[in-house]
């Protein structure tokens, strides 16, 4: 592990955080994708039937986008600290704006607005039409520090990447 991995590329970053999203269940079924790391964190969840809750209507479950804002802000946790750790979700704050429609794909966006040593804050949006948001989600994420990290763990979300000189 780098002294800050902060200082990796952007490259390194993208794969680690594909890496990271590829090995959570619910998120490799459904196909998530990481499209961008800097400035913000940034994905996209492709359509799929499977995202409806109303399908008479048309309408994407509420739920994929409690999931997706808690991916992505989580997410960009990872991506603002200094290392690599375990950060478990405190809470998560769900703002519904409209509903997600059938057809197009779900892209978010997730930034951190405070990290401190015992909480990280995160902020993130869900749109499928730019400026037309959907859900914004406010998530707070308990640090575990090094200690309570499992050995390795900034070593597996790297690995097949070089580090930066």
């Amino acid at each position: 592990m780098q002294a800050d991995d902060r200082q990796r590329s952007e490259s390194e970053w993208l794969a680690a955080m594909n890496r990271f999203v590829g090995v959570i269940p619910h998120t490799r079924a459904l196909g998530l994708e990481v499209t961008a790391v800097s400035p913000r964190l940034r994905m996209r969840l492709p359509w799929q039937e499977t995202l409806l809750g109303d399908a008479r209507r048309g309408l994407v479950h509420g739920g994929v986008l409690t999931l997706l804002l808690d991916t992505l802000c989580g997410s960009a946790v990872l991506r603002g600290l200094p290392a690599p750790e375990v950060c478990p979700t405190l809470d998560l704050r769900v703002d519904h704006f409209r509903p997600g429609v059938a057809g197009h794909d779900l892209w978010g966006e997730a930034w951190v607005v405070r990290l401190t040593e015992s909480v990280v804050f995160t902020e993130g949006l869900i749109w499928q039409a730019s400026e037309r948001p959907l859900a914004r989600g406010i998530g707070n994420f308990a640090r575990l520090g090094a200690r309570n990290t499992p050995p390795g763990f900034a070593e597996a979300l790297f690995a097949d990447s070089e580090p930066t000189p």
